[in-house]
């Protein structure tokens, strides 16, 4: 019963936000027995494929949960579930193909042996997150976020146990172990495609889901500004891997080594903060969106601001924790490193601590405007801060001796651009709104009635 059923803003933030904390922590936990078995050389190779998988990844899941809760929360249109199944098992039908059939080229262009391999291995996860995520969605836009939690910790529960048991079978063998690795991810996402279905053939109201289809077109205008805006990060990341392996190389250092570091160690652990606190920006969604439907923008304006205090509230100590116990971290987690690549790692924690808040931030910023039918503005955000990421990473590791550091100081300032460009454009369109909407109520009529068939 409780899976038919919504929670408040906070109870529905908690659910999510711990159920991505957990994952997250099964995450790093993880990376402690794979950096055994794989060493830093099949780390590099793990962390040069996976962002590739995470770029196709979100070409076809990745902003359809947030587009889905955002129609279903908005209470714009009917019925979205058959039309939102059917384009996005589509997308991720192609975007399988696309990562199978593109595999050597991929490989010719990064010039890392094995990536061929690799990609497809995990080809088939694109279409089935596309089918996990659709029903995120839908119980998202009715603020239940427990199937959401469940499913990121069944995934995540596979993924680990499977992976170690078959990476332990195959120690010794780096590329065998790596494509264990990346065979038990795509396991992973089989059966919890599996369990999603399950919660959600449970977990429907009666009415069919199927009733009053919404348009494909109507859809694609939700989630495509959102996918593209996600689509930034990993681009960014499989681009910087490509851009710093081949400087490094160029530098005559252990690239593979160093990027594995720092993509696979470092920003592992930096990224369990956002995940802590993604429930605020996914919990906030269907309690703003209705009331910009409605034309309430200083309402919904409130809200904003309500989540992202919030947010910085719980980041900042994670923040501060990152940096005094980034040895520790270190010490315990990858504990396989090196002395040398253990100093390093705690150096490139530090250097990235920071990013607990800013990337909390972006997220909820981004979520925000999202459920203010702006998300090309984050989408815009989003690409110019890759652009700056990828641009400062290679000059400043070809131009200074700070090394793989680059990497890591052009990530701060990556992310700090991309909240404060977020922020300042809520803050200005509250003052215009709510200095349109004093000015005329038949121009904020007209703003309502806007608001309820889509974007303004």
């Amino acid at each position: 019963m409780f899976l038919k059923k919504g929670q408040s803003y906070l109870a529905g933030a908690l659910i999510i936000s711990l159920g991505g904390f957990i994952s997250k922590i099964l995450g790093a936990v993880y990376r402690i027995p794979l950096t055994a078995y794989l060493g830093s050389e099949g780390m590099g190779i793990y962390q040069t494929v996976y962002p590739l998988y995470c770029m196709l990844l979100t070409l076809s899941a990745s902003g359809i949960p947030t587009g889905i809760a955002r129609i279903i929360s908005s209470k714009s249109h009917g019925e979205i579930q058959k039309s939102a199944l059917i384009l996005f098992g589509t997308i991720g039908v192609l975007g399988c193909l696309a990562m199978f059939v593109l595999a050597p080229a991929i490989q010719a262009l990064v010039g890392v042996k094995y990536i061929a391999a690799c990609c497809k291995i995990l080809a088939p996860s694109v279409f089935f997150v596309s089918i996990i995520s659709v029903i995120r969605g839908y119980f998202q836009g009715k603020s239940n976020m427990l199937p959401s939690a469940i499913t990121e910790v069944c995934e995540q529960l596979i993924k680990v146990f499977l992976g170690i048991a078959l990476c332990q079978r195959y120690k010794g063998d780096t590329f065998t172990a790596v494509k264990c690795a990346l065979i038990a991810v795509t396991i992973s996402e089989l059966i919890t495609t599996l369990i999603a279905i399950i919660i959600y053939i449970r977990g429907k109201e009666s009415v069919p889901l199927y009733k009053n289809c919404v348009s494909y077109g109507t859809i694609l205008r939700y989630t495509l500004p959102l996918t593209l805006s996600s689509l930034a990060l990993p681009l960014g990341q499989f681009f910087e891997g490509l851009l710093c392996v081949r400087l490094l190389k160029g530098l005559n250092l252990d690239a593979l080594s160093l990027y594995g570091i720092y993509s696979g160690c470092a920003v592992t652990v930096i990224s369990l903060p956002a995940a802590l606190t993604y429930g605020l920006a996914a919990a906030g969604i269907p309690q703003i969106s209705p009331l910009t439907a409605q034309g309430k923008i200083a309402e919904a304006k409130k809200r904003c601001f309500h989540s992202l205090k919030c947010t910085f509230y719980a980041s900042f100590p994670c923040f501060l924790g990152l940096l005094i116990f980034a040895p520790l971290a270190s010490k315990i987690i990858f504990r396989s490193l090196s002395p040398y690549e253990g100093e390093l790692l705690t150096f490139l924690i530090r250097v990235l601590s920071v990013n607990a808040i800013t990337m909390s931030l972006m997220q909820t910023s981004a979520a925000c405007l999202s459920a203010l039918s702006k998300p090309y503005i984050s989408c815009a955000t989003q690409w110019l801060s890759t652009a700056v990421r990828i641009a400062t990473s290679a000059l400043l590791i070809y131009f200074t001796p700070l090394s793989v550091t680059g990497a890591a100081i052009s990530a701060n300032c990556a992310y700090l651009l991309a909240v404060f460009i977020n922020i300042c454009y809520i803050i200005n369109r509250e003052a215009r709104y709510e200095s349109n909407s004093d000015r005329s109520g038949n121009r904020r009529k007209g703003y309502i009635a806007c608001g309820k068939n889509g974007f303004r």
